[in-house]
């Protein structure tokens, strides 16, 4: 199993940044991609950012430019780095890592974890 737990989160004005965490453990061994989701209230969960082990990036367009991931894997630790905060980012920020192929004696099967969220709320 991998824990993850985000912390961060909070009020913000518009045009303000936050630095979400996210740190994982238990077998971060086998954790390959790790990424953010967030949920908006009344509004599906939907992916914002994923990097890779390798460290490539992929961002949703809605926030290319703005949000930036990064990882420390000898640490075990996802960040989130966001600019230029608008009221529609505001939302429940989840945090997910992924086990593909690294542990297949353990994990068989490709595996999502999630954390519990992070909120953050942009006033305007």
């Amino acid at each position: 199993q991998v824990q993850l737990v985000e912390s961060g989160g909070g009020l913000v004005q518009a045009g303000g940044s936050l630095r979400l965490s996210c740190a994982a453990s238990g077998d971060t061994n086998c954790i390959s991609g790790m990424g953010w989701y967030r949920q908006a209230p009344g509004k599906e969960r939907e992916s914002v950012a994923h990097i890779t082990s390798g460290g490539s990036t992929n961002y949703a367009h809605s926030v290319k430019g703005r949000f930036t991931i990064s990882r420390d894997n000898a640490k075990n630790t996802l960040d989130l780095q966001i600019n230029r905060l608008k009221p529609d980012d505001t939302a429940v920020y989840y945090c997910i890592a992924d086990i593909g192929s690294s542990c297949p004696a353990e994990y068989p099967y490709a595996m999502r974890f999630w954390g519990k969220g992070t909120l953050v709320t942009v006033s305007s």
